[in-house]
């Protein structure tokens, strides 16, 4: 086993899954605390159709997918904004919509193209040096916002009718929020695929809301697990030759049913660490 590591492709698969796991988890904790877990999964389909755009017309599938779910979100969030529909109605209207795009473009593909199937289930053993650079870009990009803003996104999780009484431009802080869900999920998107990315985003940070009533210490113990389950997934499949994105997926929820069932039982509610 100890020869995987040899090889170049494990090395970047591993450092792959790492990075993608790391960011997952930490703007998962702001989803969770915000209750916006399925715009993770809307966000993931309108993405897919990007790349699906992308191959059918020979662009590059990321920006395309970048183009797409940066779309999706604003759209999203100005609907709510204005008040015409609620969150979950016009993402849901959005999720079918761009799921169909999806399809409509694989089915004009003149011949079967495993690339695109690569990003809807998960390819991270087939990472290339490109796009792990891409990868360690648009991460760092993101943790640098996250770490810009940490106070804001964390107000506007808790309370966002709060943080707008308290002077805080919580609209701008809540499309930042969404603009950064969008990007975590296209980074994610060749590790764990378009189906199963919001799962990253949404179990390491929930596992961890159930050890924990201190915040820092929630985001803390995300990272922890999505790190150690996405590298653990890697290796599970590369040796036993199982999809990489499954892998990852049904370890972590292996992790949250254990914490569930071990858990000390929440007594009062989740507030800042000292």
């Amino acid at each position: 086993m100890l020869d995987l590591f040899t090889y170049d492709f494990m090395q970047r698969s591993l450092l792959a899954a790492a990075m993608v796991g790391g960011l997952c988890s930490v703007i998962g904790v702001f989803v969770v605390l915000r209750g916006l877990a399925f715009v993770g999964a809307g966000t993931a389909h309108a993405a897919f159709a990007g790349v699906a755009l992308g191959y059918l017309m020979g662009w590059p599938p990321l920006l395309l997918a970048i183009i797409f779910g940066l779309a999706t979100v604003w759209i999203t969030g100005w609907v709510e904004e204005k008040g015409r529909m609620k969150l979950d109605v016009s993402i849901g209207i959005l999720y079918t919509t761009t799921m169909a795009l999806a399809i409509l473009f694989i089915g004009l593909m003149k011949t079967y193209n495993a690339e695109v199937y690569g990003y809807l289930f998960g390819s991270v053993l087939s990472v290339t040096n490109e796009e792990l650079r891409t990868i360690g870009g648009l991460s760092v990009l993101v943790l640098g916002l996250i770490l810009l803003f940490s106070k804001e996104l964390y107000f506007i999780a808790f309370d966002q009718e709060m943080a707008e009484a308290s002077g805080v431009p919580a609209r701008t802080i809540f499309f930042l929020l969404l603009t950064l869900v969008a990007l975590t999920v296209v980074i994610s998107l060749k590790t764990v695929g378009a189906i199963l990315v919001f799962a990253m985003i949404l179990i390491p940070a929930s596992t961890a809301y159930q050890l924990t009533h201190s915040l820092r210490t929630l985001t803390l113990y995300s990272i922890i697990i999505g790190i150690s389950t996405s590298v653990t997934g890697v290796l599970i499949s590369a040796v036993w030759d199982v999809p990489s994105g499954p892998a990852i997926v049904l370890l972590a929820t292996s992790i949250f049913f254990l914490a569930i069932l071990f858990a000390p039982k929440r007594e009062r509610r989740l507030a800042p660490a000292a």
